[in-house]
């Protein structure tokens, strides 16, 4: 009799497993679906059932990462304002939730990252990086108000700066210049801004830098912040 009742304990505690497993497993599909939606109600309504707003999926990002990835705004906006929501999760690239939304341009959730203390100067690839690659001077200029290191180094030296001279526009390039990026600096191919510009064929900012050279030159190299790291 004893060995029968345990075996049925185990039996039962088994099928809760199971199906505590299979709820588990529905709700993450759930979840990340409703993310790709935008549809902030039905994440919401994971949220309240208990699903961790910082579980991981397939590919190791979070839901706001994918949130912003997807341009799913309204539950990007819904995660950064839950407090349980850590906003400094990143994926296997070291990219985090501001750098994103930095990338895509939404000022808005910029500025909300950064009211829920989101690293403005981490090391490596920064937010001001990859607001350079957009092109996205608003948010450019909200992360220097903000005291985003202006002349940050990437792994192999490259600048925001530089981004934007290749990648970016013309309005980042100006402004970057305006607030005394150092146009001159080399990464550690011994490139500088001017070198990015030729090598992407950009004539807008090879005009900019070289009209900046040509006006006030050295006058970015003075006044400078240190760097962090």
């Amino acid at each position: 009799m004893y060995n029968f009742n345990f075996y049925k304990n185990i039996l039962v505690l088994i099928g809760f497993f199971l199906i505590f497993e299979n709820s588990h497993a529905g709700a993450y599909d759930d979840f990340f679906k409703a993310v790709k939606l935008d549809d902030a109600r039905g994440v919401q309504a994971l949220l309240n059932r208990g699903f961790d707003p910082n579980t991981l999926d397939e590919r190791g990002q979070t839901g706001l990462l994918l949130a912003l990835k997807e341009n799913a705004l309204k539950t990007a906006e819904a995660l950064i304002r839950l407090d349980q929501t850590k906003v400094e999760l990143r994926n296997d690239k070291d990219e985090s939730p501001l750098m994103m939304a930095a990338l895509r341009g939404h000022k808005e959730l910029v500025e909300l990252l950064i009211w829920r203390d989101a690293d403005v100067n981490k090391t490596g690839w920064t937010p001001l990086h990859y607001a350079a690659s957009g092109g996205h001077a608003e948010v450019a200029q909200l992360l220097l108000n903000h005291s985003a290191y202006i002349d940050a180094e990437s792994p192999n030296g490259t600048t925001p700066l530089m981004m934007a001279a290749m990648y970016g526009s013309p309005e980042v390039v100006k402004l970057l210049l305006q607030e005394g990026a150092d146009r001159d600096h080399k990464n550690q191919l011994g490139m500088t801004a001017l070198d990015f510009a030729k090598q992407a064929s950009r004539k807008d900012a090879i005009q900019l830098l070289q009209a900046l050279s040509a006006a006030t030159p050295g006058a970015a190299t003075t006044n400078k912040p240190e760097a962090r790291w």
